[in-house]
C-alpha cells in the first residue's frame, strides 16, 4: 500500500504543487484547508502516515492542531510548515513533539527526502536496503543504526527518533568526546534535507536527553560545557556494515 500523507494548508497553489509532486513518488496524499477538517480526517482514516501541517490556518493555529494530534494519535509524525519569521513556532512545535519542520518557500525536492526519511525511522517506508544488525555506531549497548536512521538501546528496542535528533545525535557520536559549540552543531546538522537554527539546537538535546540518559537532569553521556557548548562523552565504536 501507498503510504498516505495528509497535507494541511490554506494555499491552495501550494497544495497543487506538494500533492503532484508526492503523488509521483508514490504517496497517497490527501489534502485539508483548516484544522477542524484536518482533525475530522485523523480520525476518520487512520491509514494516515505522516501529516504536513501548516502553522497558519484560517480557523485553528496550527499549534493547537499539533497537541490534538498529540493526544488523538500519538504516534502520529507530523512535519511543519513555517513561513520566514516563525521561528518561535518551531521552537514551541519542537518541543510539543513535532517531528521536523520545512521553512516556506521550499524546494519539492527536500520536502519529499524529509517526508521519506520520516517515514522509514516511523516504519511507514520500507527501506530500500538490508543490512546487518550491527551496522552502524555504538554506545554504552545503544546502538545507531545510520543506514536506517534509527536508534536502538540495549534491550535492542527501538527508540523513536525525530529527524532533527537523529542528525544532531549523529553529529554528536561522530565527534565523540570532542567540545561542540552550538555554531558548530549548526554546521555539523545543516544539509539539504535538514535545517537546523540556534535555539532548536538546545531544545533537541533536552529531547535527546529524555530519550538516552538515566537522568535527564544530570546527564553524563550528552554533557553541557557552559559558555563553550556540547560533549558526547561516551566511547562511541563504528562497526562495518556487513550486508548479505
Amino acid at each position: 500500500m501507498k503510504p498516505a500523507i495528509l497535507l494541511v494548508d490554506d494555499d491552495l497553489a501550494i497544495c497543487d504543487v506538494l500533492r503532484d509532486v508526492l503523488n509521483e513518488h508514490v504517496f497517497e496524499v490527501m489534502v485539508c484547508h483548516t484544522g477542524n477538517d484536518a482533525l475530522t480526517a485523523i480520525g476518520q482514516h487512520p491509514g494516515i502516515a505522516l501529516v504536513l501541517l501548516d502553522m497558519i490556518l484560517p480557523d485553528i493555529n496550527g499549534l493547537l492542531v499539533l497537541q490534538q494530534i498529540q493526544r488523538q494519535r500519538p504516534d502520529l509524525p507530523v512535519v511543519m510548515l513555517t513561513g520566514l519569521g516563525s521561528e518561535s513556532d518551531v521552537v514551541v512545535g519542537l518541543e510539543m513533539g513535532a517531528d521536523d519542520y520545512i521553512a516556506k518557500p521550499f524546494n519539492s525536492r527536500v520536502v519529499v527526502a524529509r517526508v521519506k526519511a520520516v517515514l522509514r525511522r516511523s516504519g511507514a517506508l520500507a527501506l530500500e536496503t538490508t543490512t546487518t544488525k550491527t551496522s552502524g555506531l555504538h554506545f554504552n549497548g545503544w546502538r545507531l543504526d545510520t543506514d536506517r536512521c534509527q536508534l536502538f538501546n540495549a534491550q535492542s528496542e527501538q527508540v523513536d527518533l525525530t529527524q532533527g535528533e537523529y542528525g544532531l545525535l549523529l553529529a554528536l557520536m561522530q565527534n565523540g568526546r570532542k567540545v561542540l559549540s552550538r555554531e558548530r552543531l549548526l554546521e555539523l546538522t545543516h544539509s539539504e534535507s535538514l535545517e537546523v537554527f540556534d535555539r532548536t539546537i538546545d531544545v533537541l538535546i533536552m529531547r535527546l536527553r529524555r530519550k538516552i540518559e538515566i537522568n535527564p537532569h544530570q546527564p553524563v553521556l550528552i554533557r553541557t560545557i557552559r559558555g563553550v557548548g556540547y560533549v558526547f562523552s561516551a566511547d562511541v565504536v563504528h562497526a562495518e556494515n556487513n550486508a548479505a
